[in-house]
C-alpha cells in the first residue's frame, strides 16, 4: 500500500527514531502524511502559477509604474534568478539537510512577493522579482526531492497524478485568476496572493515533516564549491538570456549575442573542469555515468524544449486563426492537458503496481511525435475540434514523459544525490523549455513575416514590422486582405514551429530506446545500483 510506504518512511525518518525504538519512534498518522503531500502541492503551485498570473497583469503594471521599455526585465529577471538558482538549492538541500533549505526558499520567495507587490517603479519591480525567483529555484526542487526522500521510487508513480493535476492547474487557472484579480482587485495583489498560500505551506511543512539532517561533524567537513556555483550561475544566466533575447532585443548575430554565448560557453567549460576538482562539487559529474540519468535528463530537455513551445504558439493559433477569445486562454489548451494528467495518473498506476517503466517513454516520445507532427498540418480550415483531437496526442505523450523522468532520474542515484538529482532534471527541462520557446519562437516569427511581404506586399511588412505575433484588438482593426494574410502567416508559422518540434522529439525516443528497466527501489528496500 502506498500510504503505509509513506507513513513507514516517514517514520524512519525522524530524528532519533527507528522501527523497533521504543523511546524515539514516532508513528504519524495518515492525516499527518497528507498533510505534508498537500503543502508540497502548494508550494509547487506557487512556483508555476506566479509567472502565468503575473503575466495577465502585465498590461496594467506598465499603466501603473511606466517604464514600458524595460518590460521584459520583470520576467526576464524571474527567470534568471530561477533557473541560476536550481542546481545550488538542490546541493545546499544535500548538504544541510532538506527541511531547513526547503523552508528558506519559501521564506525568500514570499518575502519577494510581498516586496514586489510594494514595487513603486519597474525597477524596483525587476529587482524584488529577482529576489522571488531565488526562492522559485528551491520551491521546486525541494517538493521534488522531498518526495524523493518520502517515497520509495516504486511507491512515487501513484502520486503522478497529483503534481500532474497541480501543473495543469497552474496553466489552466493562471490566466484566468491573473485577469479576475487585476480587474477586481488590483495588480499588486497577483503577488500578495503569493502569502497566504506559502503560510499555510510553511506552517504545515515546519510542523508535520520530520526528516533527518546531516550531523554537525558531517556539515562541518563539507564545504561550498562556491568557484563551482559561480561558474554554473554565469553559466546558465549567459544561455538564459541568449535564448530570451536573440531575435527579439538583439539580431541572433549581434555582438551582445555573441559575447553571451561566449561567456556562457566559457563558464560551462570552466564548470566542468571546476568539478572534477572539488572536495563537494555543486553538480556531481558521477550522477551522469548513470546511463539511464543522462537518459532522463536528456528526455527532460527535449519535453520542455516541446512543452513550453506548444503553451505559447497553440493559444496564438486558436486566437489569431479560429477566432477564439483571449481572456480565456488556458481554457484552450484544455484537451492537451487533460490528456496529459489522464496519462500520468494511469501511468502512474501502472509503474506502481509493476514497476515496470521503461514503456511510458518508449509511447510517451512516439505520440509527442504523432503529435507535434499532427499539430504542423493545422492550416486556416482546421476546426477546434480536430486541433483539440491532436493537442490531445501531444498531452498523452508528455503525459507519459512528465514525471516519469523524474521517477526514473531519482532511482538512478544514490539518496545522498537525490537533491542534485532533482534539481539537474529540473535544471534540463528549465533550459529546454527556455531553447524551445527561442527556438521555436525564431522560426515562427520569420515565416510569419515571409509570408506576410509576399502575401500583403508592403502592407504585410509594416503590419510584423515591429512584432510577428497581434492580440486580437489590433489584428481586427486590420483591412481584410492583410487580415487574411496574416492568418494564413500564423498558421504557416505554427507549422514549420511544430514540424522543428517533431523532429527534435526524435531524440527524445533514440534516448528512450537506450533506458534500461533498474528495478525501482521499494519502502525500505536497498538502493538499487544504477548502471
Amino acid at each position: 500500500m502506498a500510504d503505509d510506504a509513506v507513513r513507514d518512511t516517514v517514520r524512519d525518518a525522524v530524528p532519533g527514531g527507528a522501527p523497533g525504538d521504543g523511546e524515539g519512534a514516532q508513528e504519524p498518522q495518515p492525516r499527518s502524511v497528507r498533510v505534508v503531500l498537500f503543502a508540497l502541492m502548494i508550494a509547487m503551485l506557487l512556483a508555476m502559477l506566479d509567472n502565468m498570473i503575473v503575466g495577465t497583469a502585465m498590461p496594467t503594471i506598465v499603466g501603473d509604474l511606466g517604464g514600458l521599455s524595460h518590460l521584459s526585465w520583470v520576467v526576464t529577471a524571474y527567470t534568471l534568478a530561477t533557473a541560476a538558482s536550481t542546481p545550488i538549492w538542490g546541493k545546499l538541500g544535500d548538504l544541510y539537510g532538506r527541511k531547513s533549505i526547503f523552508l528558506t526558499s519559501i521564506v525568500i520567495f514570499l518575502i519577494g512577493s510581498a516586496l514586489s507587490g510594494m514595487a513603486q517603479d519597474m525597477d524596483q519591480l525587476i529587482g524584488f522579482r529577482a529576489l522571488q525567483g531565488l526562492g522559485a529555484g528551491g520551491l521546486m526542487v525541494g517538493v521534488m526531492a522531498i518526495i524523493g526522500d518520502l517515497i520509495p521510487p516504486r511507491e512515487r508513480g501513484k502520486y503522478q497524478g497529483m503534481m500532474a493535476g497541480v501543473m495543469a492547474l497552474a496553466m489552466i487557472a493562471g490566466p484566468l485568476v491573473g485577469g479576475t484579480i487585476t480587474d477586481h482587485w488590483g495588480w499588486r495583489w497577483s503577488f500578495y496572493i503569493n502569502l497566504p498560500l506559502g503560510v499555510v505551506a510553511l506552517a504545515a511543512i515546519s510542523v508535520v515533516l520530520h526528516l533527518p539532517k546531516p550531523s554537525r561533524e558531517a556539515r562541518s567537513a563539507r564545504s561550498i564549491d562556491y568557484l563551482g556555483a559561480a561558474l554554473l550561475t554565469v553559466g546558465i544566466t549567459a544561455i538564459v538570456l541568449v535564448t530570451t533575447w536573440g531575435g527579439t532585443e538583439y539580431a541572433w548575430g549581434s555582438a551582445v549575442i555573441m559575447e553571451l554565448t561566449a561567456i556562457g560557453v566559457a563558464a560551462l567549460v570552466g564548470f566542468l573542469f571546476v568539478e572534477t576538482k572539488a572536495a563537494e562539487p555543486v553538480m556531481p559529474l558521477h550522477i551522469f555515468r548513470s546511463r539511464n540519468f543522462t537518459l532522463m535528463s536528456l528526455i527532460g530537455f527535449i519535453t520542455g524544449f516541446v512543452m513550453f513551445g506548444a503553451v505559447l504558439f497553440l493559444p496564438l493559433y486558436q486566437q489569431s486563426v479560429q477566432g477564439a477569445s483571449a481572456t480565456n486562454s488556458g481554457l484552450l489548451l484544455l484537451p492537451m492537458l487533460g490528456a496529459m494528467l489522464a496519462v500520468s495518473m494511469v501511468a502512474g498506476r501502472v509503474t506502481t503496481g509493476s514497476g515496470r517503466y521503461k514503456v511510458f517513454p518508449l509511447v510517451g516520445s512516439v505520440l509527442m511525435i504523432t503529435g507535434l507532427f499532427l499539430l504542423a498540418q493545422m492550416d486556416t480550415g482546421t476546426s477546434r475540434v480536430t486541433s483539440g483531437v491532436f493537442m490531445a496526442v501531444l498531452g498523452a505523450g508528455m503525459g507519459c514523459l512528465m514525471q516519469i523522468t523524474m521517477l526514473v532520474a531519482q532511482n538512478s542515484v544514490e539518496m545522498k544525490d537525490m537533491g542534485v538529482a532533482s534539481s539537474t532534471t529540473t535544471l534540463s527541462r528549465t533550459l529546454g523549455s527556455s531553447f524551445g520557446v527561442a527556438i521555436m519562437g525564431a522560426l515562427f516569427n520569420s515565416r510569419v513575416q515571409d509570408v506576410m511581404a509576399e502575401r500583403a506586399g508592403a502592407l504585410g511588412s509594416k503590419v510584423t514590422e515591429q512584432s510577428a505575433q497581434l492580440d486580437a484588438a489590433s489584428l481586427a482593426k486590420l483591412p481584410v486582405p492583410a487580415r487574411e494574410a496574416y492568418q494564413y502567416a500564423v498558421a504557416s508559422g505554427t507549422h514549420s514551429a511544430f514540424l522543428l518540434g517533431s523532429v527534435v522529439a526524435v531524440l527524445a525516443l533514440a534516448a528512450a530506446v537506450f533506458v534500461k528497466e533498474v528495478p525501482l527501489r521499494g519502502a525500505g528496500g536497498p538502493p538499487v545500483a544504477a548502471e
